[in-house]
């Protein structure tokens, strides 16, 4: 019988959140999964409490890069190598609602769609709930997501019967995520969006994520280089992205 679910983790020195990012997959109440923990050559223990995971929970499974090749290659490991019909992501740092994943599929087949993302929520270092929470709109195309990158990688969830697998690689590029949510949408997939708060997002100081230059600069790379939109429409664009980013952190 083929597996229900996949869940993929990518980690690079995420000691130190590591163990409460997999005791909220633990804590699912669905339990049909398996997860993935690709191991992007750390040097902080992570790869020790990997071991101690899999070691008393057979779902639980250590993959090791043999050469740091960074969070895109290492969620594409985890691409190739999972077993479930259903795929999700999930960053090192941050936490799953205990529903995230029971609501995730019901929603998707309840619809039968092949492509799903949910509403979050910011959180502190500690992981506790900022009490700001994004809400998602119902359904992104390809050029809603161009203004709207408010797709956010630990709450989306795939039907590989629906999405093709070669579909969910990343791009070796910044930003790879939204990257390959573009790509999938672009190839004539829709998202749709479950408006419930299902993630609590880390955010920690000092993360690519928390530099905003370098997210603007990571952004505009994408509009221009990777899918070659023109000067006006990246604008017009970014416009539209800059707006509501910063109104999901205010």
């Amino acid at each position: 019988m083929e597996m229900k679910t996949s869940i993929i983790i990518p980690v690079y020195q995420a000691a130190a959140f590591l163990r409460e990012t997999i005791e909220s997959v633990r804590a699912q109440d669905e339990t049909d999964w398996e997860l993935l923990l690709v191991d992007d050559c750390s040097l902080d223990g992570s790869r020790e409490i990997i071991k101690e995971y899999a070691a008393r929970d057979d779902r639980i499974h250590l993959i090791r890069q043999t050469v740091n090749q960074g969070a895109a290659a290492a969620r594409n490991r985890g691409v190739d190598e999972a077993r479930g019909r259903y795929l999700a992501f999930l960053d090192s740092d941050d936490l799953w609602k205990c529903n995230r994943l029971s609501a995730g599929l019901s929603f998707m087949e309840e619809k039968q769609i092949g492509f799903v993302f949910s509403g979050y929520e910011f959180a502190d270092q500690n992981g506790v709930g900022t009490g700001r929470i994004v809400r998602v709109p119902e359904t992104l195309s390809y050029r809603q997501a161009l203004k709207n990158t408010t797709i956010f990688t630990s709450t989306v969830l795939f039907d590989t019967h629906i999405i093709p697998r070669e579909l969910l690689r990343m791009p070796l590029v910044k930003s790879e995520d939204t990257a390959a949510w573009w790509n999938i949408l672009r190839n004539g997939h829709t998202a749709y969006g479950l408006d419930q708060n299902l993630v609590l997002y880390r955010r920690s100081t000092g993360t690519l994520s928390s530099n905003k230059l370098e997210a603007i600069r990571r952004i505009w790379n994408l509009y221009r280089r990777v899918e070659g939109l023109s000067l006006p429409y990246s604008a017009y664009n970014f416009v539209f992205y800059a707006v509501r980013a910063t109104l999901r952190r205010v």
